[in-house]
């Protein structure tokens, strides 16, 4: 019979190789984190203010995108990050995927000292707005401005600031507008770039 000895085989795909490597990352820094009792975050995933002669200080205003308090924290951030991370890798590529991760860490980390010197800041949730907005800029033509971004920035924005205003909890919304307002800009920029 035609059809009959043929074998099936499923291949798994990497995919999405920065989404998928930085999921592994903020994994592994979850697993040093509970390994060390909290030693690992404090010194590599989180931003604080300290001080500016410490290569740490430097080293956490990336790290602390990598870094989350606890699993529930973690699984929240990776679940939108694997849902359209993918999706922007392949429009965008992985180098400019990178470089909007790298500038959102830095501009979230450097507001956080700036702004709120007292507190620690961790957590993919500023790259997850980013990509949110950038997300919305999907079908951006030269001249026009998708009313799917104007929605997205209504309704994401709008909820973090009204979140910031009404809520007390640990949740950094600044963070969420900041890391917002950076996929909003990349989006337009390379977007005009490429149009």
């Amino acid at each position: 019979m035609a059809g009959e000895g043929k074998k099936h085989t499923i291949r798994f795909s990497f995919n999405s190789p920065v989404i998928l490597w930085f999921t592994i990352i903020c994994v592994g820094a979850l697993i040093l984190n509970y390994i060390t009792n909290g030693f690992t975050n404090k010194l590599l995933f989180s931003v604080y203010r300290s001080s500016m002669i410490s290569p740490f200080t430097y080293i956490r205003f990336i790290g602390h995108i990598f870094g989350h308090a606890n699993l529930t924290h973690l699984v929240n951030n990776l679940m939108m990050l694997l849902l359209i991370g993918p999706l922007l890798e392949e429009k965008y590529g992985s180098k400019s995927l990178v470089v909007i991760i790298a500038i959102t860490a830095i501009v979230t980390g450097v507001a956080e000292v700036i702004f709120f010197p007292r507190v620690m800041l961790l957590g993919a949730s500023g790259v997850v707005f980013a990509f949110i907005l950038l997300s919305s800029f999907t079908s951006f033509k030269d001249g026009t401005i998708p009313v799917t971004f104007i929605l997205v920035a209504a309704l994401y924005i709008g909820n973090q600031v009204l979140s910031g205003i009404t809520e007390v909890d640990n949740i950094s919304n600044f963070t969420h507008i900041i890391g917002g307002a950076v996929g909003a800009v990349t989006g337009f920029v390379i977007n005009k770039k490429n149009n």
